[in-house]
């Protein structure tokens, strides 16, 4: 085979990005869904309206069980056979599990199908970042990421009026359609030169996930990455899908509903995710831009969190800056590729955001658990304090990545 000439580089990092960020919009469309028909479809299967949190509660655990499994899976799998294999076997996973979770009758059939679309949905973003990182230039593949992140950002916004038009099941038929339609592009995406040459290299050790954990340097990025990114899902996951329950201890005259609340979040998102992205490029620093997205992050929880008697439309405008602000997941699954080196690129990559959606599990049940005692506001307060905290200390810990050279390998140790 002919090396690639700068034209056919160019071409394929282009082809990359798109399949990537189409890609990702399918999975964030999945990934939110249930938030978005959560009152509908339990509602329909028999759930009482006092066991809609708790049982919601389980669900979305179930799904963030599956993505910490299907973490490892993926990004071992990412660093050992190759990144497209991981994108196009994670599509086709969480696109055949949304077709069937528009057919379940009970709750249990509810909770393993979130588990098994978990599993599918914690591969695309990890391949499909650690492919455009390697394929384009140094200097500008935050342009790109910014571009996977933002345009599959979107895919929230897509979800939430699908929800609310054609119904909790149809709308799970339709991002399965989508999902098995992608598969079908002809999108001409070769491997990245990068990995194709540790792949022919002997002796290195690849998708070795206790690499991670075989230095206390290692140790302290891979923890550090995962660390910055729990705020953005004590967003989602707590602030936005639970906005009826927080209109209520609002004493909101008219009440939010879930799906417009994360209609309104994602589409801060989106917008979020190009901003944070441009700005890391224009100030050629991931951590400065982050750092400035994490604190208004923090702000905009406090303003939330303060609506008392609020109108419908500043509790929405408040979710629309709240995913603004939150919408850095572009520079820090960024950050999280920068910071491994290529025999572990794709573990790293693929583990750190399902790690963060999975740390879902462990911050509702802290939620749930300071709720009886301290209201469904102060503990939500204190719950969003604790994960502030930890991403200010972790973002500090970690070494600015922008312009670095991705074609090198961690030691074996």
């Amino acid at each position: 085979m002919e090396p690639m000439t700068k034209t056919d580089s160019a071409r394929n990092a282009t082809a990359a990005v798109l399949l990537a960020a189409l890609g990702y919009f399918v999975d964030i469309y999945d990934l939110i869904l249930f938030s978005i028909v959560r009152v509908a479809s339990l509602k329909d299967l028999g759930v009482a309206s006092d066991q809609l949190l708790d049982t919601g509660l389980l669900l979305i655990n179930m799904q963030m069980a599956g993505m910490l499994v299907g973490g490892l899976l993926w990004g071992i799998l990412g660093d050992k056979k190759g990144r497209l294999s991981v994108l196009f076997g994670s599509i086709a996973m969480y696109s055949l599990a949304n077709v069937a979770n528009g057919f379940v009758q009970t709750i249990p059939q509810y909770a393993v199908l979130r588990f098994i679309a978990g599993v599918g949905l914690a591969g695309e973003l990890g391949a499909g970042i650690t492919l455009v990182c390697e394929l384009m230039p140094k200097e500008t593949r935050g342009y790109g990421t910014m571009v996977v992140a933002g345009v599959g950002i979107a895919g929230g916004v897509v979800a939430g009026l699908v929800g609310d038009w054609f119904g909790w099941r149809n709308a799970y038929f339709i991002g399965g359609a989508m999902g098995l339609a992608l598969l079908t592009l002809r999108i001409g995406v070769y491997e990245s030169g990068i990995f194709d040459r540790v792949m022919k290299a002997k002796d290195v050790r690849r998708g070795d996930f206790f690499m991670l954990f075989s230095s206390w340097d290692r140790v302290r990025r891979y923890v550090s990455c995962i660390a910055l990114g729990v705020p953005v899902w004590f967003v989602i996951g707590i602030l936005a899908t639970f906005a009826p329950e927080f209109g209520t201890a609002l004493g909101m005259p008219e009440l939010p509903t879930g799906s417009r609340a994360v209609m309104w979040l994602y589409g801060g998102c989106a917008l979020g995710d190009f901003a944070s992205g441009g700005l890391s490029q224009w100030l050629r620093s991931r951590k400065k831009a982050a750092f400035i997205f994490v604190a208004a992050t923090a702000a905009t929880c406090a303003l939330y969190l303060n609506l008392h008697g609020a109108s419908l439309g500043t509790f929405y405008w408040t979710c629309g800056f709240l995913g603004f602000f939150s919408g850095y997941w572009a520079i820090f699954v960024t950050i999280a590729s920068e910071q491994f080196g290529t025999n572990i690129r794709a573990t790293a990559t693929t583990t750190v955001p399902n790690f963060v959606r999975g740390s879902l599990v462990g911050v509702s049940a802290l939620f749930q658990l300071l709720k009886p005692q301290a209201g469904i506001l102060h503990a939500a307060a204190i719950v969003g304090t604790l994960c502030f905290v930890l991403a200010f200390a972790s973002l500090m810990g970690l070494k600015e990545t922008f312009g670095k050279d991705l074609d090198y390998l961690e030691p074996h140790m």
